[in-house]
This record gives structure tokens, C-alpha cells and sequence, in this order.
């Protein structure tokens, strides 16, 4: 697959970015204002969140996609919104069930090594699991987290749809490590809004969880950029960023001792253990190469040597037939 945006202008292109950046933000900080004016502010990790923020969250989370296609429309006019933002089902059928199957399992495998890492070195509260209720928690964990999706949508048809592909434009390898981190840091800081309300880190004031939010942003983004890249649809990465900001989260409160307080910048995914484990996981992306779109354009497109041979042998099979030889009478 590849990413190229090179068929459009240069000035088409940045000011695309611009645009993209201010309206997804500026939107952002407008469905976050309600909350913001009342003093909202969320105070610990097991809150439940009530109907207005509930609003203002699926409002905020639906921005990017809204500013994408308002750029892919009105400022690129570079064709057809689902194919300038990858939002199609992989090829064939199979290929993307299993894609999505990934994105179920890779998210989950990270969360439980970081629940290890926490626990084994005291900073998660393990409470043990509940055998006899577990499989109704996770259908319901899953299905909550099925229900959301729509608004998953809405932000990584804006990260891994839009911002990234024009960042990176094709496998430059300069360029390619800026679009990861300019990408990853544009989607942490987007949330600098929640941030100040305590939504990510409850508790923390901003000049920790705001870093904090940072360093988890950065290092996730390319597993999500990877569900992405090997599949050519940005539905694996919804569905990653799903489990991550929704199961994930309630693993940590599922096997956590109940009568103890949850710091998610000490555990789970958000935290410092799911900083260890996913790093190693990204770092393995990158060593195999798996993180650069050539590696998936390598494996789809044959060899020419593969392409040029069977015309060989067509065009000598075909002199011998059509020649005329040793007693052989021309037509007619």
C-alpha cells in the first residue's frame, strides 16, 4: 500500500494541514466549553461520567473526521473523501476480519503485560480475577466498546485518515519519523482540554498529565498507524483506539483490588508500565520494519523479474510457431 499525497499541489497541501489542525482543535475547545465554564473537574479514577460531559465528549471526539472532510472537499478537492481517507474494508473479506481481529488482540496483550508490570512491582492493586463473572464483563465490555465506535471514527479519520498520510508522503525515512511524532504529538495535545479537567489523570495537575499524556500519545500512535498500514483501511485503527481508550481502561478497574484508588499514571496503558510495554512493541515494529508503508508495498507489488519472464517465453513460443521452417511453404 502506500501513502502518497504527491499528486497534489504543495500549497493545496499545507494549507490543508493548517486548516485541519485549527478547525480540529478550535472544535475541540468549543464542545469542551460547557464543561470547562461550569468548573468541571474530575477528581478520581472510578468517577463515572454523567450526561452533559457524556455530550461533550462524543461532540469533541467527532472533529477530526468533520475537519477532514471539510479539507479533502474544500481545500484538496482531491476526489472522494473515502478514498482520501482510507475509510474502506480490506481486501479480500478475510484479510480485513483478520485485521480487525489484530486490533482486538494486540491492545489487549499490551494492557495485561502492563497490568503485570505494575503488579509485580507493587504499583497495581491486583484484586485477583473473577472467573465466574468474567466472560459477562467482557461481552459487556466489548459490546460498550462496539456501541462507541462511531465516535472512534471520528478521530482517527482525522489522525491516521488525514494527518498522518500528508505528513509522511510515501517512506522518506527523515520524514516518516517527523510525521510519527508530529502525529502523535498534535493527538496528545489536542486533548489538553480533558487534560485540564483532570479526565485522563484524575487527580494530576496539567504540567504532569499533560507530558504524561504526551509520552502515551507518542509511543501508541504507531500501533495504531501499523493496524492501519498493513490493512490500507483506517478501521483497524478505530478499532484499536477503541479497546485501548474504552476495554483497556476497564481491565484496570476490573482486576484491581475494589477498595483501592486507581492512579492511571501508574498503571494500565495511560501509565508508565503500559509506556514500558508498549515501547517494546514499537520498537520491535521498527527493527522488523513494519512501521514504514514500503514494507507493505514490497509484499503486494511483484517482483519485475516475475512480471517480464512469461512475455519471454510467450514471444519465443511464438517464433517458433509462426517461422516458416526447413520445408515449410509460406501463405498462399
Amino acid at each position: 500500500m502506500t501513502l502518497s499525497t504527491r499528486s497534489l499541489p504543495l500549497v493545496n497541501r499545507r494549507r490543508g494541514l493548517f486548516v485541519y489542525l485549527g478547525a480540529a482543535y478550535i472544535g475541540m475547545w468549543a464542545a469542551m466549553s460547557p464543561l470547562l465554564a461550569s468548573g468541571y473537574r474530575r477528581g478520581d479514577a472510578r468517577e463515572e461520567t454523567g450526561a452533559l460531559e457524556q455530550v461533550c465528549i462524543a461532540a469533541a471526539m467527532l472533529t477530526p473526521a468533520l475537519a477532514a472532510i471539510f479539507v479533502v472537499r474544500c481545500v484538496e478537492r482531491s476526489g472522494r473523501v473515502r478514498d482520501s481517507l482510507a475509510l474502506r474494508w480490506a481486501k479480500p473479506w478475510g484479510r480485513g476480519a483478520r485485521a480487525c481481529l489484530i486490533a482486538f488482540v494486540v491492545p489487549a496483550g499490551l494492557t495485561a503485560a502492563a497490568l503485570v508490570v505494575g503488579a509485580f512491582v507493587g504499583r497495581y492493586p491486583f484484586g485477583g480475577v473473577h472467573w465466574n463473572g468474567l466472560g459477562a464483563w467482557a461481552a459487556g465490555a466489548v459490546l460498550n466498546m462496539l456501541l462507541s465506535l462511531p465516535l472512534f471514527f471520528g478521530e482517527e479519520l482525522g489522525w491516521q485518515g488525514y494527518l498522518f498520510p500528508r505528513l509522511a508522503r510515501d517512506s522518506d525515512r527523515r520524514r516518516l519519523i517527523r510525521a510519527y511524532m508530529v502525529t502523535g504529538a498534535a493527538f496528545a495535545l489536542w486533548h489538553l482540554p480533558t487534560l485540564l479537567m483532570g479526565g485522563q489523570y484524575p487527580g494530576r495537575p496539567w504540567y504532569m498529565s499533560v507530558p504524561a499524556m504526551l509520552v502515551s500519545c507518542i509511543l501508541i500512535l504507531p500501533v495504531f498507524t501499523w493496524l492501519r498500514l498493513r490493512s490500507g483501511s483506517v478501521v483497524p485503527a478505530v478499532i484499536g483506539h477503541a479497546f485501548v481508550s474504552s476495554v483497556s481502561v476497564d481491565m484496570v478497574k476490573e482486576f484491581a483490588d475494589p477498595k483501592a484508588s486507581l492512579d492511571p499514571l501508574h498503571m494500565g496503558m495511560a501509565g508508565w508500565p503500559g509506556w514500558i510495554v508498549t515501547g517494546a512493541f514499537v520498537t520491535f515494529l521498527t527493527l522488523t520494519g513494519r512501521l514504514q508503508p514500503s514494507f507493505y508495498t514490497a509484499r503486494t507489488t511483484p517482483h519485475p523479474a516475475s512480471t517480464r519472464r512469461p512475455s519471454v517465453r510467450v514471444r519465443r513460443s511464438r517464433s517458433r510457431v509462426g517461422t516458416p521452417g526447413p520445408g515449410q511453404g509460406g501463405a498462399g
